[in-house]
């Protein structure tokens, strides 16, 4: 488990602790960088929206492990209730100059990963995300 500011500047340490557990782990470098892609959406998501309503920056807690068969991730916060999961899809059949703006950070964490979980118990705000490892 690592804290980092909810920066966007402090994303590199963030995937880099992601990294490490899983290479730590032996996980398989294809495995590696999609989980990565999903851990970059959500980190950038947290950085850029939590707080926003706040005077100050907070922080963003990973819960990171990886074992023989999974990945398990967790993204805590405490900023504004926000459950990503209740937001629609976008419409990706449409060109992207028909699309409405934002939503597809979410996306792409729901497609890369197995499954995804929100849940919002005092004051914080928690995403786990987790991954077979084939």
């Amino acid at each position: 488990m690592r804290t980092f500011p909810a920066d966007e500047d402090c994303l590199g340490a963030a995937l880099d602790f992601v990294r490490g557990v899983m290479r730590e782990a032996g996980v398989a470098s294809d495995t590696v960088i999609r989980v990565e892609l999903a851990s970059e959406e959500i980190f950038v998501n947290i950085a850029l929206y939590a707080y926003r309503e706040s005077e100050s920056r907070g922080d963003i807690t990973i819960r990171c492990a990886a074992g023989p068969e999974i990945v398990s991730l967790e993204f805590v916060d405490s900023g504004v209730p926000f459950n990503p999961l209740e937001r629609e899809d976008p419409d990706v059949s449409l060109g992207i100059e028909e699309r409405k703006p934002g939503g597809l950070g979410i996306f792409m964490a729901k497609k890369i990963m197995d499954a995804v979980e929100y849940r919002r118990e005092d004051g914080k705000n928690f995403l786990h995300m987790s991954k077979r490892i084939t």
